[in-house]
């Protein structure tokens, strides 16, 4: 599973093709199409959406991968997405426009493995430290404009 924790870290950081086609092929071979995504069912497009969603908000993106805990039909990941904020991130505040500044986002991604590939994904990011020091969240729960 090592392997395929360095290709889908790297399908989503490296950037993805740029025809479709290509990407929705790179896609099918570490998902099933479609894939319940925290419970929504989510098409290869759908995954490819978010991914240029990500990239365009994020620049120099890259995983570290902190932790990985594995059994025969269960992955669990724990890492940091870090990258320059260039573009409109999406949150579950809504999105954030750009601030130029370095983010790092902790994640936690439980995967269900069937047949070599991703069939389900429970993940959740922590938003609320990044927006903090993004500073377009204060301490005291109220938005603050991005700068």
């Amino acid at each position: 599973m090592t392997d395929l924790v360095t290709r889908l870290l790297s399908l989503w950081s490296d950037g993805l093709p740029a025809d479709d086609e290509s990407a929705v092929r790179a896609f099918r071979e570490l998902y099933t199409d479609p894939v319940p995504v925290n419970g929504t069912l989510l098409s290869a497009a759908d995954l490819i959406a978010r991914a240029r969603t990500l990239h365009a908000a994020l620049t120099g993106l890259r995983h570290e991968l902190l932790e990985q805990v594995r059994t025969p039909e269960h992955l669990a990941i724990g890492f940091r997405l870090h990258g320059r904020h260039v573009g409109p991130l999406p949150t579950a505040l809504g999105p954030v426009p750009a601030t130029g500044q370095e983010v790092s986002l902790r994640v936690t991604d439980i995967l269900t493995i069937t047949n070599d590939r991703i069939s389900s994904v429970w993940m959740v990011a922590d938003e609320l430290s990044a927006l903090i020091a993004l500073g377009v969240l204060t301490t005291t729960g109220t938005l603050a404009p991005a700068t």
